[in-house]
């Protein structure tokens, strides 16, 4: 038979000749090394060298100067509360992830599509959006704001303000990286734990906490990093108050501004080391977790 469009035979399936199994990713050297180019290119240019720029301005006249500039008061206080704030922040959002992943992935209710969606809200809202809630909840002007401003405990310009901004901004980093293993884990160990008539917080501690440490760590560094760098909901919260309510970020900003060079880029230096220093810890985590899978599977 022929194919009166093609003018060419038709062949069942096991006539066709047998074509060569090639994979997908299976491309020329030429195109894989075209293609490393650009994504090194493309990390050079945006990670690697405004990383060099904020060593090297630190350092332009000398270690010593830029000691001195982390010496001064406002850049002291400026590190002291942003260490402050993530070693709030960090362990309540653990604290609020665990709660979440554990009520999403143990039990069935209506709404669980809504609350998984709430957690991805500050994916989706601007920082400053979130810090003008904050302002209109908690201000002087609002019904809170103004009793709790009476009670000599304010919330807004204070550091009150910036730990709640720090925690909405970082609240779905432990969220997430927990959910989708406690999914993958299923329910059966706790099910079995509580047959054999262990009490939940012993089922939490002995079998659930093992199975999910290593993402729970993984989702803390995340949760760390971002809290040590947030700057547009704190800005609209903390009010800038130099020495008081000025975080690092937002500290480096004002040095910029008042063309401090030395003791600007000298702090944002400090930050990106402590973001390289978490970077190191979270490659760590993620070979120690695919180390800890891969044993896992053989067994």
């Amino acid at each position: 038979m022929f194919d009166s469009t093609l003018q060419e035979p038709l062949l069942s399936p096991a006539e066709r000749p047998a074509k060569a199994w090639r994979p997908v990713t299976d491309e020329s050297p030429a195109v894989r090394r075209v293609l490393i180019g650009v994504a090194l290119l493309g990390l050079a240019v945006l990670v690697l060298g405004p990383l060099a720029v904020v060593f090297a301005e630190a350092l332009a006249k000398g270690a010593g100067a830029a000691i001195a500039s982390l010496a001064q008061p406002d850049a002291r206080s400026a590190i002291q509360l942003t260490l402050l704030v993530a070693a709030i922040a960090v362990p309540v959002n653990a604290v609020f992830g665990i709660a979440a992943a554990w009520t999403i992935t143990k039990f069935d209710f209506r709404g669980k599509a809504f609350l998984i969606t709430l957690i991805d809200l500050p994916f989706s809202v601007s920082p400053v959006v979130a810090g003008l809630a904050l302002v209109l909840l908690f201000g002087t002007n609002s019904l809170v704001g103004g009793w709790l401003v009476a009670q000599g405990f304010p919330i807004i310009f204070a550091l009150p303000g910036i730990v709640l901004a720090s925690i909405f901004v970082t609240f779905p980093f432990v969220a997430r990286e927990l959910i989708p293993v406690m999914i993958e884990q299923g329910r059966s160990e706790e099910e079995a734990a509580l047959t054999l008539g262990a009490s939940g917080w012993r089922v939490f501690r002995t079998v659930t906490l093992p199975n999910i440490k290593w993402a729970l760590l993984y989702g803390v560094l995340l949760c760390n990093a971002r809290a040590m760098g947030e700057f547009g909901a704190v800005a609209v919260v903390s009010g800038k108050i130099r020495g008081q309510t000025a975080t690092m970020p937002i500290t480096i900003e004002m040095m910029y501004n008042e063309y401090l060079s030395v003791a600007a880029f000298s702090l944002a230096a400090v930050l990106a080391a402590l973001a390289l220093l978490t970077l190191a810890l979270k490659s760590m985590l993620e070979w120690r977790h695919a180390d800890q899978l891969a044993a896992t599977r053989r067994h």
